[in-house]
């Protein structure tokens, strides 16, 4: 498998996959017209990496603001994430935010309360 690019978009996040290091990087707004297309990719690449790789894969995160079908793409992402925790694997998430925007904060938290793997929300100046 190789490493992941999906350019950034007025509504879409940018996405970086590097397959050697294990992290997968989100940045940017996230409010595509069919989320459901726009994460498969992601998806499939998370998936494949947690089947054919051992090492740990790191999730972070500088989303500012998802609509509803991002956050149950996201959803579908930390359930994999969950489910490889589980089993003995090594992931995380790091999700940075404006403390400017506490709406980001207080959803990352929620998303944090539901998932058992190391899940870190940290303020960025």
């Amino acid at each position: 498998m190789s490493d992941l690019h999906v350019n950034g978009t007025q509504s879409t996040p940018q996405i970086h996959g590097d397959w050697q290091a294990g992290i997968l990087a989100m940045q940017g707004d996230s409010y595509p017209e069919n989320s459901f297309e726009f994460f498969t990719t992601v998806i499939s690449w998370i998936e494949d990496f947690l089947t054919q790789k051992t090492e740990p894969l790191t999730l972070e995160l500088g989303l500012i603001y998802m609509n509803t079908s991002s956050v149950k793409a996201m959803m579908d992402i930390f359930d994999l994430l969950e489910e490889a925790h589980n089993k003995g694997r090594a992931v995380r998430v790091d999700w940075l935010y404006d403390p400017q925007n506490e709406r980001v904060r207080e959803l990352a938290e929620e998303f944090r309360e539901d998932y058992t793997f190391p899940f870190l929300i940290t303020a960025h100046a």
